[in-house]
Parts: C-alpha cells; sequence; structure tokens
C-alpha cells in the first residue's frame, strides 16, 4: 500500500495566502489540503519544520500564518558598533533597522523573524524581533570576571553588547581575566542577560597564542581534524600512484612562485614557445580532485569548512596537512598530479587558444616573489633559461592587465598589513606588505585562467559556482558621485561601470586624497560571492568569473574542477546532481564561510597589533587620518602599519559634528575640519586586547584643515 505523499510547501503557502480569515490551525490546514487522517501526525512535523526554517509564522494561538501576510520578514540579524542590527532579508524589499532595544535574546548572525513597526521617510524600514527561529552561536569567547557570588563573562566579540552571566558552581575554576569559552544555557532578553556555563579556559590573555587561540573559537573555527578525516587523508594519498587518464608533461619547465614561508604550494606556471609573438602558458592546480572523491568524509569535511583560514601566526587548513602540505602540493622535485590549462597567448594578451589537460608534472624550483622580483629587476638571477621563463610571463603577463584594465577592472591597490612574529608567538613589527611586479604577474595568469573557465561554463551551460561581484547600488553611486563632486572629481550621470570609477582613480594616483577617494570607491562596492547564476564581476570588469585556482583551500575551486574534468577533460556529461540546489547550497555555504574566514583573520592580525602597541604606549606618532565617524576618527600610522581611534570626546577645543556625506568631522565654532587623508600626529594612549580597541589622543595644536 502507498503511503499518499504530504502537501508541497507551494501548496501550504497557498492555502494560507488565500485564507479569508487569516491565520489557521493545523487541522484548518489539513482538511483545506485534504490530508489523510494516518498522515496527520507526519503533517504536523512537516508544519513544525517550516516554522523552524522561517517559511511560516505559528502565533500565540498556535494559528499558522505565511510571515509577509502578518506584516513579519525573516532574515538574519548584522549588528553594528552602536549595539543597533540590520536585518538582512532573504526576499525583496531591502534591509530592516532593528533598534538594540528591539532585538530581544537575538545576537549577531542569528535567523529571526522581525515586526516592521514603522516606516521612516527616507531610511529603512524600523522593526522587532518576535522570534528567533536560528541561533547563529551556542558559545562566546570571552573575559571572564568574578562578582561576590557568580561570575561573567564579557565577550571579545563587540557584536555581541552583553556580559554572560555565570551562576557559582558553573566555572570551571577559571581566575579572574581568563579567556574562556562559556556555553549559553539560558538566552536573556531585552532586561536579562543571558547565563551559561564555562566549558573551556583558554588561559591569560598575556599568555602567547592565547589570543588567537580565542578569535580560533570566536568564530567556530577547528584546528585539528577528526580521526576518521585523517584517515581518509592517508588512504587519499595512496591514490598518486593511481594516476591513470594523467598525461606525463614533466619534461615542462614548470615552478611555482609563493611568499616566502608557503607551506602548500596549489599553482605552478609553464612557458613555452610556440611561434613568432606566440607562447602556450600553462597554469597547473593541484589535481585535488583525484583525491577528494565526492560523497566521503574528506569531502564532507572540507564541504563543512568551505574553506581555508590563515590565522596571523596559523594556518586552519580546509583539507588534512597529509594532502594539503604533501601531495596536493606542488613541491621542486616531486611528481604531483595537476589539471593543466593550457593557454595560447599573443604579445597582445589574447588568447588564441586553449584546452585542459589531467597531467603529471614536476616543478623544477620554489620561488618566492622577492626572488623573481629580482629577476625582473636584473639584480638575481635562477638559471638562464628559468630567468628567460619569468621575463617572457611578465611581458605576457603586463599585455594580459593591459587588456584587463581596458575593459573596465578596477585597481585599488590598497596596503595590507603583514605582523612579524618571534619565535614564542610575539609581535615584534608591523609591516606595510608591498605588492611587487611577481605578485601582479602570478595574480595576472590566476585571473585570467579563471575568466577562461568561466566563460566555458556559460558557452556549455555547465552546473558551476561562478564568482559574482554585483554592480553597486545606485544609491551608493549616488552618494559616491556627491562625495566626488565635493572634491572636484566628476563621475558621468547614469549607470556608472568600472571604466568611470577607474578614470578617477587614475586621476588621483599620488594625489594627497588618493588614499580618501580609494577607501571611499571601495565601500561603494558589493561584497563579492559565489552563486550558480553568473551575473558577471563587475570589480574585474568581467563578463564570466570563477575561482578556479585553489581547490587546496577553497571548496568551490574543487566543485569546478569535477566539473572540468568531467565535461571538459573526459567530454562526458556532468549528473544532474551537480547543479540544482546541490550548487546553490555549496554557493551559499561556501559564501558564508569566507565572510567568517576574512573575519577571523582580521581578528587575529588585530589582536597582535594590540599587543605589539602596549609596548609603544605614551609614544608620539605620526599617521593619516584613514576612517571618519560619529564618534571620532581612525588613523593609520606611518612607521608601523596599526590604525587607532581619536575619540571625539577627547578634541577639547570645540564640539565637532560629523558630515556623513563629506567623511569628516567639523568643528561648530573653529570650523576645524577633520576628514579621511589628513595628516596628523597622535599619542598612544591605550592598547585594550579585551576591549579590542587601540586609542590615540590629538596632539596639540592639532592641524586640521578649515571647512569650506
Amino acid at each position: 500500500m502507498n503511503t499518499p505523499p504530504l502537501p508541497t510547501l507551494s501548496e501550504v503557502l497557498k492555502v494560507l495566502q488565500d485564507s479569508p480569515r487569516g491565520p489557521m490551525k493545523a487541522k484548518e490546514l489539513a482538511q483545506a489540503l485534504r490530508v489523510p487522517t494516518e498522515r496527520y501526525r507526519a503533517f504536523k512535523s512537516f508544519l513544525r519544520d517550516l516554522e523552524q526554517s522561517g517559511e511560516l509564522y505559528r502565533t500565540r494561538k498556535s494559528r499558522y500564518a505565511v510571515p509577509g501576510k502578518i506584516n513579519l520578514t525573516v532574515g538574519v540579524l548584522k549588528l553594528i558598533r552602536a549595539g543597533d542590527a540590520f536585518l538582512n532579508t532573504e526576499g525583496e524589499g531591502g534591509d530592516v533597522f532593528v533598534p538594540s532595544q528591539n532585538l530581544e535574546s537575538a545576537m549577531d548572525g542569528d535567523r529571526v523573524a522581525v515586526r516592521i513597526e514603522s516606516h521612516p521617510k527616507g531610511r529603512a524600514p524600523v522593526g522587532r524581533v518576535v522570534k528567533v527561529l536560528d541561533r547563529a552561536r551556542e558559545t562566546v569567547v570571552g573575559t571572564f570576571h568574578r562578582n561576590r557570588s557568580f561570575g561573567f563573562v564579557r565577550p571579545l566579540d563587540s557584536r555581541i553588547p552583553r556580559d554572560i552571566l555565570v551562576p557559582a558552581g558553573k566555572d570551571e575554576g577559571a581566575g579572574d581575566g581568563d579567556v574562556v569559552v562559556v556555553r549559553i544555557e539560558q538566552y536573556g532578553s531585552r532586561s536579562l542577560n543571558s547565563s551559561g556555563s564555562i566549558e573551556r579556559i583558554l588561559g591569560p590573555m598575556d599568555e602567547p597564542g592565547v589570543d588567537v587561540l580565542a578569535v580560533l573559537h570566536g568564530h567556530g573555527l577547528v584546528s585539528e581534524f577528526p580521526p576518521e578525516v585523517e584517515a581518509a587523508a592517508r588512504e587519499a594519498s595512496d591514490l598518486a600512484n593511481e594516476a591513470g587518464g594523467h598525461t606525463d608533461r614533466r619534461a615542462l619547465l614548470v615552478f611555482t612562485i609563493d611568499p616566502p614561508d608557503a607551506k602548500d604550494h596549489d599553482d605552478a606556471l609553464s612557458i613555452s614557445h610556440v611561434r613568432e609573438g606566440v607562447w602556450e602558458v600553462g597554469v597547473h592546480i593541484a589535481d585535488v580532485s583525484h583525491f577528494v572523491r565526492p560523497g566521503g568524509a574528506l569531502d564532507a569535511e572540507a564541504l563543512d569548512r568551505g574553506c581555508s583560514v590563515y590565522l596571523v601566526d596559523q594556518v586552519i587548513p580546509m583539507l588534512p596537512h597529509a594532502l594539503s602540505s604533501e601531495m596536493c602540493s606542488l613541491k621542486a622535485g616531486h611528481d604531483r598530479l595537476a589539471l593543466s590549462l593550457f593557454l595560447t597567448l599573443d604579445l597582445q594578451g589574447r588568447v588564441r587558444d586553449h584546452r585542459f589537460e589531467r597531467t603529471l608534472i614536476s616543478s623544477r624550483h620554489s620561488l618566492h616573489y622577492e626572488q623573481v622580483h629580482g629577476v625582473l629587476a636584473g639584480k638575481v638571477s635562477v638559471d638562464p633559461e628559468v630567468d628567460d621563463a619569468i621575463r617572457t610571463l611578465d611581458r605576457l603577463a603586463r599585455a594580459v592587465r593591459a587588456k584587463r584594465s581596458a575593459r573596465g577592472s578596477l585597481d585599488f591597490d590598497l596596503p595590507e598589513s603583514r605582523v612579524v612574529l618571534d619565535d614564542e608567538g610575539r609581535p615584534v613589527d608591523v609591516r606595510k606588505v608591498v605588492q611587487l611586479d611577481s605578485h601582479r604577474l602570478i595574480e595576472d595568469f590566476m585571473v585570467l585562467a579563471n575568466e577562461v573557465v568561466a566563460q566555458e561554463g556559460v558557452k556549455r551551460k555547465l552546473p558551476i559556482p561562478y564568482r559574482i561581484h554585483e554592480p553597486p547600488k545606485p544609491d551608493r553611486i549616488e552618494d559616491l558621485r556627491q562625495f566626488l563632486s565635493s572634491l572636484g572629481h566628476a563621475l558621468p550621470k547614469g549607470p556608472v561601470d568600472g571604466r568611470a570609477l577607474q578614470k578617477v582613480l587614475d586621476r588621483v594616483e599620488g594625489r594627497p586624497e588618493e588614499a580618501l577617494i580609494s577607501t571611499v570607491v571601495l565601500r561603494a562596492m558589493n561584497r563579492a560571492r559565489y552563486d550558480p547564476v553568473n551575473v558577471g564581476h563587475f570589480g574585474l570588469g568581467s563578463e564570466a568569473y570563477a575561482h578556479f585556482t585553489s581547490p587546496i583551500r577553497r571548496y568551490p575551486d574543487l566543485v569546478l574542477h569535477r566539473v572540468v574534468i568531467r565535461a571538459l577533460v573526459e567530454g562526458r556529461p556532468v549528473p544532474e546532481d551537480w547543479g540544482g540546489e546541490y550548487l546553490k547550497g555549496v554557493s551559499e555555504q561556501a559564501s558564508e564561510r569566507e565572510k567568517t574566514a576574512q573575519q577571523a583573520e582580521r581578528d587575529s592580525v588585530e589582536m597582535k597589533k594590540i599587543e605589539f602597541m602596549r609596548r609603544h604606549l605614551g609614544e608620539d606618532f605620526s599617521g593619516t587620518i584613514s576612517g571618519v565617524v560619529s564618534f571620532g576618527f581612525f588613523v593609520v600610522l606611518d612607521d608601523f602599519f596599526v590604525e587607532g581611534l581619536v575619540h571625539v570626546s577627547t578634541l577639547n577645543d570645540d564640539y565637532y559634528s560629523f558630515l556623513e556625506e563629506a567623511y569628516s568631522l567639523v568643528g561648530q565654532r573653529t570650523k576645524r575640519r577633520f576628514r579621511l587623508g589628513d595628516r596628523v600626529r597622535v599619542q598612544v594612549v591605550r592598547a585594550d586586547k579585551e576591549e579590542r580597541k587601540i586609542d590615540f589622543l590629538l596632539l596639540e595644536p592639532a592641524k586640521g584643515t578649515k571647512a569650506d
């Protein structure tokens, strides 16, 4: 006897949408949908699942409704510095502002249902959290403090503004000031703090490594792999001896170019002369798909992690070291399996032809950026053959770059920082990372490879995760246009493409306002993400883009490799279940994991910067204003690539107003102005790991400019 199927989600939603009486009880829904009596219990379970996922909302009288029909919207909360939040809605209609007093027990990252309470003119609608559908975190990392009769944990994450209470007997013997992991057992409310028990004691914040360990646990990152995954990695390593279907390309001159301290080498280059003015460049990527098969323990772990995480003092790899640092690392002098894209290029940077191969290669050299830069500058030599290959690759890369720039690819070239640690993990210097020609050489060929693969995906309608970057929203462009106009730089009316923005960046290169304008343009951009639907990549001026070059450390690249091998190497059809909901889920999860990884990386660097600046308390430095907010302005120091805050309350000579559209603070009486790009001199007065703050004091006489 066949079991009658339950109604579908769309059928349930239609009945509720059409209901003249509003929300319906479960029995009323079952009757309307003709659910058999013997299936009623399963139907109620189905409704509970829909409620939990946010598709339905259950009222206090146990009636079900479509959230939108009763003025509710569902989404993920993102807290801002002031303690308020924005709800990133999952449908159309834009974000919803949720004041701190309307959050109830919700925390940053929670998926919630919000009731819209007002629609202020010209601003986002204002709402109140009525239900938490899915908690983003069960544990919180913070500093433990002891009171007379209880303890509390002050979260290190500023997006969790309230302390977590720890009742007597649940502190596991933590000492005052210890960094701990607390498991939340009871979520609070608007008037009541959450409470929980200490799950793990990480140690005093000043103990080496504890700060980064706090970041790791705070973001839910796990460094160790389960035993079964480690075992699967060791077993998979033996597959190197089963290289069927790989073409022997060990005769090619192949080499890697990476940072000096790189632990894994996931990409390599080769170059061969074809004829006058034409070369074949090989972009060789570790064939991770040979070792990580769909559906296995390794694959499930890699999907869950989404990407590798590069903290300031360690790497949390997506795959166990037996693969990421060994069999899938293109080490010099070792035979390795690769998926290779051979590009036939001319001196104008045009791709004349291309082909994919699964290959067996052997890298001749593991070169580093400074070494290659020395070759290009004529100051270093590897050997005549390699030197010539590097110079030819650079010539072709410049042509590819010029072609990309002409079509509207944006080049911000914003500086990054590198924290130098001693053997005990203590910071001894904070340096600005200089972009070398060798960095650009590698980047140009990796971007080109990613584009060629994406173009094949579009052409053949392959199910792949595209890397998309949507154009800036019109309101952001309008704000940017007004800001640039105030500085004497015009943007054309109507829609703006990358070429128009790059012209502005080119005009201000080397001028005092360069950093200011680059920062503001960057802030107008959307975040790049993964999606099964190609909409192009605005920042690169590309009609189609995908991530192909790092399957060791990015799961979408691994998914893409499987499709490329199946369709473009073997010429076989791609299974249907590699697309659809599976691909959508992979894209969404990878995008979220990437955001977590990037935030963890930034947090770990900031922790070490704070520790470093504690040695410089009371010292004076020159710097540049890098950000302006209502409560002050941030300054980046010249001597060290470190940023700190000058709080507006310390500007004692006047009352200052924040002009958001001009990114500046202006004195009401003196008209003194502080804005992005201004030069100032400051003193270091505070470096607090618990608060994650570096505070500066503006030295007088201040040299703020006069407002226009």
